[in-house]
């Protein structure tokens, strides 16, 4: 076995409880948004596109788990579309991403992974990349994301959660028609 297999198992067996909570104290009294040194989580994140190089650094993002109910209705309503909770269709990680890509506004999101989760918090380690970095310029393989189209695109979807929200990654071939280009853009057409 190489060294990230070693890692990803070690992440797989349940977590050393006294460690982990230390970890995820000291996390709480932390930023929501901060900028690290280096992955927590060297596996995933070089599996996900991370390198150790200049132009790429991780942010972990902190986000409030639930929060998802209605602000009270005061006026009428019709019982049968009153939901106490919203409807949504972004996951909890697209959230984090789109709040890393607004604090640094000069990088894209490459992509990200969860660290941990309490009862209270989950927590989200973003890839960031600056786009106009000359090692990125440079680089065959990360020059991709300084070209124009990819401005925004945390915002629009085409990060790996955004895109399993929309359910691109998870539905393909037939029966997958009226995903693409959006759901809002095939609204009315056909059933």
């Amino acid at each position: 076995m190489g060294m990230y297999k070693y890692i990803r198992a070690a992440w797989k067996k349940p977590k050393t409880l006294e460690f982990y909570k230390e970890r995820l104290i000291k996390w709480r009294r932390e930023p929501v948004t901060i900028r690290i040194d280096r992955p927590t989580r060297l596996d995933r994140a070089r599996s996900l596109g991370y390198r150790a190089k200049p132009g790429i650094f991780i942010v972990r993002q902190r986000i409030m788990r639930g929060g998802r109910m209605r602000p009270k209705i005061r006026a009428g309503r019709r019982p049968k579309h009153f939901r106490h909770h919203m409807v949504l269709g972004k996951s909890y990680q697209w959230i984090a991403e789109e709040r890393a890509g607004r604090k640094f506004v000069n990088c894209e999101v490459l992509n990200s992974y969860e660290v941990a989760k309490d009862g209270i918090y989950f927590w989200f380690e973003i890839i960031m990349v600056d786009k106009a970095h000359p090692a990125i310029m440079k680089d065959r393989t990360l020059k991709w994301i300084s070209q124009p189209n990819q401005t925004g695109r945390v915002y629009r979807g085409k990060t790996a959660s955004g895109r399993r929200s929309r359910g691109i990654l998870t539905h393909k071939g037939k029966g997958a028609e009226k995903l693409r280009p959006s759901l809002r853009a095939n609204k009315g057409r056909g059933k």
